[in-house]
Parts: C-alpha cells; structure tokens; sequence
C-alpha cells in the first residue's frame, strides 16, 4: 500500500510504498478526518500524529467523506459535492465511490502531518517550498502580511518571474488585485450614482408630464362629450317642436 504524507507548514508532500502490513494496521477501520499516531510507520515517524484526508481503493474509486462502510456505494451526486464536477448547469450524475472507512483494499492513503515529531522525513519536513501564487483578494493580502487600510497593497503583490530572454531584463507577471479600492473606483462609483439619480429624476419628471396631459385630455374629452349631449338635446327638442305643429 502506499501513503502520500504532506505537511501544509511547508507545502511538501511525499509518497511512501510500504509493503509490510502491520505497518499499516493501526490505520485499518479508522475514518477519514481521524488523527492516528504514525510510529508504526517506522523509527523516522515517531512522535507524529497524521490525519486521514482521504485516499483511492485498488480500482481508483476516491473515498467520500460522510460514507460509512467500507465498500463501493453509486450516489446521485450534484454541484458543490466531493468526487464529482458538473459539466452543465444543474447537472446531477450517479457515480461510484468508497467509503470514508480505511480497509486492506486500499491502495493510497492520503494524510496530513498534524503534530511534528522529533525525527526530520528528508523530503518533507526539512524542504520547504514557498507558495508559487499569492492571494488575490485586497482582504486577503491584508491578512496575509499583517497591513493596516493606510498601508498600499499593490507593493505585497506576490509576483511570478518571467522566463528571461537573452538580452532583456527580468519580467514578472502580476496578478489583478480583487476587491481594491482605489480612487478611479471610487469615481467610477460616484458616476454611476449620479447616472442612477438622473435617470429616477427623469423618469419622475416623464411620468409627471404624461400624467398631466393625461389629464389634459380627459379633460377635453368630458368638454367633447358635454358638447356632445347638448348637440343632441337640442336636436331632439327641435324635433319635438317641428311635430307638434
């Protein structure tokens, strides 16, 4: 069976192929988010606690957090779920997984370093590799390097080096700060509330003119109408007097 050990400290992570079972015995009937202590692993993991964050059976099945046994279960799984990434919107696909029960059918383990011992793993916990990316988020990068609102966060970008061409200079690509308040945002933000506020104002003054000639209008229509019914008045009183005579 093999064993891929990180440690999120220093971003490493190594895989171990251990062909001895009672090495790895004291991990069988354990479930994944469980801490286990790692000396049965050997003299160099003594001292070490490691968590189970997951792992494949000998078929390639990924275990699913929440699943308890220790066999293959089909699941209708969907968006925002483990083991399983919709293609399309609102896509829902049954799919094989294993349960988060560790048994001899295993054939990886993932697991995270949580307590360090007193021994050094050469290639995992004596090598630190520095996170190639950065945060994005203004927020983020605040938090990050500890800054104050006063502080420019565009100076803590964290950068990526260019393959250099012969003859230039180093170049670096920045990424696009998330969620930064600068002054042309502001404005840009002041602008749109000026367009927003003009165009209520226009629509309270357009609907204030066609109310008023709205009125207008039925106003001339009763003034038509009242015409109208004397017209015929007068007619039929004309009527009335022509044949009475």
């Amino acid at each position: 069976m093999k064993i891929n050990i990180c440690y999120p400290a220093n971003g490493t992570n190594k895989l171990f192929d251990i062909h001895d079972e009672l090495k790895i015995r004291p991990f069988y009937e354990k479930r994944m988010g469980q801490e286990v202590p790692g000396d049965s692993l050997g003299d160099e993991f003594k001292g070490y606690v490691l968590k189970i964050t997951g792992g494949n059976d000998k078929q390639g099945f990924p275990m699913k957090q929440g699943v308890l046994t220790t066999q293959r279960v089909r699941l209708l799984l969907g968006k925002n779920t483990s083991c399983y990434r919709p293609r399309k919107k609102g896509e829902m696909r049954r799919k094989s997984v294993r349960g988060c029960i560790v048994d001899s059918n295993m054939s990886v383990i993932s697991m995270a370093i949580m307590k360090k011992g007193d021994n050094e793993i050469p290639g995992v916990t004596d090598v630190s590799v520095p996170r190639k990316y950065g945060p994005k988020r203004a927020s983020r990068i605040r938090k990050m390097f500890n800054l104050s609102k006063e502080d420019d966060v565009r100076l803590y970008v964290i950068k990526t080096p260019l393959p250099v061409k012969e003859g230039k200079p180093q170049r670096f690509k920045t990424p696009k700060i998330q969620r930064l308040v600068t002054p042309r945002k502001i404005q840009r933000a002041k602008y749109k509330k000026n367009i927003k506020r003009k165009q209520k104002e226009k629509s309270k003054l357009a609907a204030a003119e066609y109310s008023k000639i709205l009125a207008q209008r039925q106003q001339e229509a009763a003034a038509a109408a009242l015409v109208a019914r004397k017209r015929t008045a007068s007619l039929r009183a004309s009527k009335l007097s022509n044949a009475s005579k």
